[in-house]
This record gives C-alpha cells, structure tokens and sequence, in this order.
C-alpha cells in the first residue's frame, strides 16, 4: 500500500487507500470534467442552426452558455459545504446525473424559454463539481504534484471542449441540432453512475466545516475568516476569473467567427474552433507543469509566472485580431493565443487551496468557482454577444483580451502576500 500523507494537515484522515485507486480516482474525475464541458460547450458549434431557426441575436446565443456560470457561481458554496459534511464521492454522483439528464432534455425543447431553462438545470448539476473535484485530488496526492494534477483535472474541460464542439458541427450537420444533446448526454450519465466506486476521503470531525455553515447566515467576512487568513485567496480568485473572461469569449464565438468570417459550414468552423480548444488544453497542463517547477525553490514565483504568461495572451490575442492577417495567419495566431490562455487554471486553484483551511478545501474550491463563474464564464459569452451585437464579433473578440491585463494586476496582488497567509494557514 502506497500513502500519499504529505500535504495532509493534522486536521485530516489520510486516505487509506492505494496508489492505483489514486489513480483509478483522478481518471474517473478526468472522465466526468470531460462530460461536464462536453455537455456545457456543444452548444456553442450549435450557434449558427439555432440562429437561424429561432432569429435569435448573438446577445441570446451567449446567455444560453453564460446561464450555467451564473446558476454554478450561485450554487457553488453551499454544495461545497454539503459535500464537505456529508462526502464528495456521494455529491459528485449527484451532480453529473442531473446535468446529463438535464443535457438530454434539451434535445426536446421547441422554443427559447424551454431551452434556456433546461441548460440552466445542466447548471444546477455541474455546481460544485470543479471545487469538490478538486479536493479529492488535493486529498489523494502529494503537494509537489497539486499544480499538475489540478492543471490535468481541468485541461480536461478544455478537451471536453473541443469534443463538444466538433460533435456538434458534425452531428447537427447531418441529424439536426437537437440530436447532438442526446448523444453526448447518455455517457455522461454512465460515467455519473460508475463514479459510486471512486474512494472517498474523510475530514475529522468536521466540525470546522460545520462552523462555516453556521458562519454563512452571519454574512461573508465570517465565512471568509473561517475560511482562510488574509487576501490572496481573493486576488488570486479575481486573477482566475479575469483570465477566464477571454477564454470563455474565445471558446464560444470562434465558430460563429469562423462562419460568418471565412464562410466556412458548421462543421468546418467547428473544427477549426476545436483546435483552438485543443491548444488550450494542451496549455493548461504545460503552464501548470511549469508553475510546479518554477515553484519548488519558491512557490510564490508561480504566481510572478502568472502575471508574464497572462499579459502575454493580451499581446496575443491582440495581435490575432487587429493585424491586417490572412486567414492563415490570423487562424495560427488565434492558436498560439488558446496555448496560453488556459495559464492559470492549475496555478490559480492551488494557490487557492494553500491558503484554505485544510478541513474547508472544498469550500475554498467553491468560493473560487464562485469568482470563476460569476465574474469569469458567465461574463465572456454575454459580453461578447454584447459587443458583437454593437460593433461586430471581430471588434469583441479585439477587446476581450483586455481582461487578461487585469488578471496580471490581481496575480500580482496575490503575490504579495501568499506566503504570509500560506503561514497562517498553517498555524490555525
């Protein structure tokens, strides 16, 4: 039998089990975040079929992505809470039934309201899901593979992703748009069901947990003390979500570009989008591997990385958008804009999770899915909608960017006092 005790605290139950179920652990978590953002981002290769069959304007379009972020943002502290208390094998079953089932029922929507409704219910199930599933895999693994692992967890989003979007393009090309939700939402809901047998881990006695939900009626500033003991889990949550507000636009309005601007079918779009995602992806682990390198001597030095690689995306995208490009070019620079926008994903939640009270992990991950959600992915569809509306989808995608200038700042506003609070974390 192989422990990983290391980045437990005092306050936690080392969880009993093997390195193989670790492992048997994180891939059923990788599977499930990889239904999670199937379900959530097909629609978006969807777009140009639902346009034209209910004329709806883009400002429309980008609600039906952004209501899942708001409803996850909303929901997302008390779930945590719930799954803190009561476990998080058990929640997570929960959570990807109903956002399958939900999934599936949009296949038989016939208007709008109906299908705004139902992706707000896939909303209700996927809340929760990125904090609690990311304290298991705080709990199963040692620290030195945090940044990586969590970096994995969620590059498993941006490979749903891209799944989502060219199963979309390819299934709504020849069976309709409808048909694409009940395709994607039957696996789902099996891997939902087979995730009962994924180890779960215990806190002791939880009575920290229990004080934190008491602490909710008393207002946020006491659940926040509770919580953890200084700023950088705010800064760092900001620095996240300002991140998230490019890629989010990014994601949901490059097939819809690559449509009306190329001329290109849905399916073709979708797929050039879908490399996009792909790049992404492949960004999300290789900038968190990095960021667990950079922070072994120092682990503050992952987030003076985040400040360099997210100004760097603002430099890209910019570049991407407003230079006089070919459709060759301006497609290679969208790509090495999508490798660097997914930066932050495992830096920002482990930073988040260090400066957590170690029995309150899932809430930590919560209040940061909060932030995320909120001020992150629900504000990049909309906006973008927003904007394209006014100025056109080339003119929003050239601004968007902007947002990754304001994650810099608040990466940096971390920095200052993340071992500071680490340190008191630690004393508590």
């Amino acid at each position: 039998m192989h422990m990983h005790t290391d980045h437990l605290s005092t306050t936690e139950s080392p969880p009993a089990i093997s390195r193989k179920k670790a492992w048997f652990a994180f891939g059923m978590l990788f599977l499930l975040m990889l239904s999670d953002y199937i379900d959530r981002q097909i629609i978006v290769s969807l777009f140009p079929h639902i346009k034209a069959e209910w004329n709806l304007s883009d400002k429309q379009l980008g609600a039906l992505v952004s209501i899942i972020s708001i409803v996850v943002a909303l929901g997302s502290l008390p779930v945590a809470l719930l799954a803190d208390r009561f476990g998080r094998v058990k929640s997570i079953v929960v959570m990807g039934t109903i956002w399958s089932l939900a999934t599936i029922a949009c296949m038989f929507t016939r208007n709008y309201a109906q299908l705004f409704a139902a992706r707000a219910v896939v909303g209700v199930g996927e809340t929760g899901y990125g904090s609690v599933g990311s304290a298991l895999v705080n709990a199963l693994f040692p620290k030195r593979l945090h940044s990586t692992l969590l970096g994995a967890f969620f590059a498993a989003g941006s490979l749903g992703s891209v799944l989502g979007v060219v199963l979309g393009g390819v299934i709504s090309d020849h069976w309709g748009w409808r048909a694409a939700f009940g395709v994607v939402g039957v696996p789902g809901l099996l891997v939902a069901i087979l995730f009962i047998f994924v180890p779960d881990y215990q806190t002791q006695p939880l009575r920290i947990a229990a004080q934190a939900g008491a602490q909710i009626a008393r207002g946020p500033v006491r659940l926040y003390r509770t919580l953890t003991h200084g700023s950088t889990l705010l800064w760092a949550s900001m620095a996240g979500s300002m991140q998230l507000i490019v890629m989010s636009s990014i994601w949901a309005w490059t097939p819809s570009y690559f449509n009306r601007y190329y001329g290109m079918d849905v399916t073709a779009s979708a797929k050039h989008a879908a490399l996009a995602v792909l790049c992404g992806a492949v960004g999300a682990v290789l900038w968190s591997v990095l960021a667990d390198r950079v922070g072994r001597r120092n682990a503050v030095n992952k987030l003076y990385l985040m400040c360099v690689l997210t100004l760097a995306t603002f430099a890209v995208f910019s570049y991407a958008f407003l230079a006089p490009l070919g459709q060759q070019g301006r497609f290679i620079a969208i790509l090495c804009g999508s490798l660097l926008m997914t930066c932050a994903v495992g830096a920002v939640t482990s930073t988040v999770l260090d400066v957590s009270n170690p029995s309150l992990r899932s809430t930590g991950g919560a209040v940061l899915a909060l932030f995320q959600n909120l001020f992150g992915l629900a504000i990049g569809p909309f906006v973008g909608g927003w904007l394209s509306d006014a100025w056109g989808l080339q003119t929003a995608l050239s601004i968007i960017p902007c947002a990754s200038v304001l994650s810099a700042l608040c990466f940096w506003m971390a920095s200052r006092n993340y071992a500071r609070d680490v340190k008191a974390v630690a004393l508590a």
